[in-house]
């Protein structure tokens, strides 16, 4: 047998043993789960008893014999292999029904993930209540999950490149599997340190799925690709969070929703096999036949990069470049001819994070706190987040057909009516909390699909990673700062922090308008930085 078939079907022994321990490990926590059917499912206080303390070393030991299973030999050599070339599609290439299956599949894949950090909201209020600890205490459980995000976002990135794109989804998945064990643990220690888990695992799956998007969409067709997948994956996970609160919660406890990460880790592995490797990564590898038959199947091309040619798929997709010129690139982000774009962009990224990881975080403890049941209270957002689930197409629309520019311009508009909303409910000038909601869902997910994709094509090529890092950076900063708020008990009402994020908004608002270029049908190939004492010319 040829060693090199050999090691790939050792892989995929090692990977298959590695998801069935992770399983097993999940499954013996199930009993302590279910001793407390009897009393509202409390587990608090509990013993952890022998099955469970053996089932957490099978996940451990799974999730590391899984990562062995997908880990390939030659990694240095491999990495720099990769870095040396460039697949990506043909302006004028066709779209096909490869390309169609695996936005479908992708957008899926977001959905489970974006579904994670969104569940924290509605575990939030059955969590003080059964732990009896104040709400400041509770909020390290938002705080470690964002913190783990944060960790993942770079560790993800990294794992892409050593593992592959397909590999690095696929050990997401495991460790999503792992961490819905936080629904059987019977103290908040325990929830803290597996939800760090869980965000770490959920940080990197946008900017894979950018890479894989980014290596196999033409690029005519890359940037709407990348809103409508990114948007349909954040108003998905938010909707099945909130659905499955309403649906659930009541008769299951808020631990349904981190037991439900079993399911949904096993069907994201499951659907591994629709999910194409990249073929860059093939290449890399020396599996020629197989990335050839990638390529082909999605109408790739790929070409070694000489000397001095930077991959652009790999900064748009990774937001990075290049680390020999990182200082020149953070000094040109703040030239005269880019200060007003940057800040735009800076500001919006650090209000859509105060809105997604603080706001909306709170408001189902909010809903409840005002005399609505969990369950009213979920079925109202997750209407809302319903509600949103047509205008992420219109959105896409707007940004592919009409103007970039003015489709973020839009959304920053449709967030601030949210906000504005969020305070007159508080205020008590509206009956019902779903129109704002709505407004907020609708416009903080076309924020965000439109954002980073709006980002990678309004810069050159020298400065468009470390650019795009950035404005993901700030998203992330955002809710830091909004879980800061959490922990240390200085939360105000609704309605304050609503008025508190209409100034950022009202002022990334002016910035984009006055600053904003539009990139609709530019070729980003041909994007030069602008004279650094030039103005920058408003489109």
């Amino acid at each position: 047998m040829d060693a090199r078939v050999f090691f790939e079907r050792r892989g995929v022994w090692a990977f298959g043993l590695g998801c069935v321990a992770v399983t097993v490990g999940v499954l013996l926590h199930l009993p302590m789960f279910w001793m407390g059917r009897m009393n509202g499912f409390h587990l608090a206080g509990m013993p952890m008893d022998p099955g469970m303390i053996f089932g957490m070393f099978l996940i451990v030991a799974g999730i590391g014999v899984a990562a062995y299973g997908l880990l390939p030999r030659g990694i240095t050599r491999q990495v720099v292999a990769a870095k040396r070339i460039s697949v990506h599609a043909p302006e004028d290439a066709p779209l096909g029904g490869a390309h169609w299956l695996l936005m479908a599949v992708l957008v899926v894949a977001l959905t489970i993930d974006v579904m994670k950090p969104a569940a924290l909201g509605f575990v939030m209020p059955g969590m003080v209540a059964e732990y009896g600890v104040p709400k400041a205490h509770a909020a390290l459980v938002p705080f470690f999950a964002l913190i783990g995000t944060v960790c993942g976002s770079v560790l993800w990135g990294i794992i892409a490149d050593i593992y592959g794109r397909k590999a690095s989804i696929l050990l997401s998945a495991v460790v999503f599997v792992g961490t819905s064990i936080c629904g059987a643990m019977p103290s908040l220690e325990w929830n803290m340190a597996m939800c760090f888990l869980m965000g770490l695992g959920a940080g990197g799956m946008l900017p894979v799925t950018y890479a894989l998007l980014a290596e196999t969409m033409p690029s005519k067709h890359r940037g709407w690709a990348l809103v409508l997948v990114g948007g349909l994956g954040a108003v998905g996970g938010y909707f099945a969070a909130s659905g499955f609160s309403w649906w659930l919660v009541p008769h299951w406890s808020w631990r349904i929703l981190w037991l439900l990460n079993l399911p949904t880790g096993l069907l994201l592995i499951c659907m591994g096999g629709l999910i194409p490797e990249s073929a860059k990564f093939l290449l890399a590898r020396g599996r020629d036949d197989e990335a050839h038959k990638v390529m082909a199947r999605f109408g790739t091309i790929s070409h070694q990069l000489a000397e001095d040619e930077e991959d652009e798929t790999e900064v748009i997709s990774h937001g990075h470049g290049g680390h020999g010129h990182a200082q020149d690139g953070l000094k040109t982000l703040w030239t005269p001819a880019m200060i007003g774009k940057t800040a735009a962009l800076i500001i919006a990224a650090l209000a859509w994070g105060l809105i997604n990881f603080g706001l909306l975080l709170w408001m189902p403890n909010d809903l409840v706190s005002k005399g609505y049941s969990m369950a009213v209270s979920s079925k109202l957002l997750a209407e809302s987040a319903l509600i949103a689930f047509p205008t992420v197409f219109a959105c896409t629309w707007l940004y592919s057909r009409w103007s970039t520019k003015w489709a973020l311009t839009s959304m920053i508009a449709v967030t601030l009516a949210g906000l504005i909303g969020v305070w007159a409910l508080e205020a008590h000038l509206l009956p019902s909390p779903v129109l704002p909601v709505a407004l907020l869902i609708i416009g903080s997910n076309g924020m965000i699909a439109i954002l980073l994709p709006y980002a990678s094509e309004s810069y050159p090529m020298k400065i468009r990673g470390r650019a795009t890092g950035w404005v993901a950076a700030c998203t992330k900063g955002g809710g830091v700062l909004a879980q800061s708020l959490s922990i240390t008990a200085l939360v105000p009402a609704l309605g304050i922090v609503a008025a508190f994020i209409l100034a950022p908004i009202v002022l990334t608002l002016f910035l984009f308008v006055r600053f904003g270029t539009e990139t609709l049908g530019l070729d980003l190939r041909h994007l030069e930085t602008p004279p650094e004492n030039s103005p920058e010319s408003p489109v």
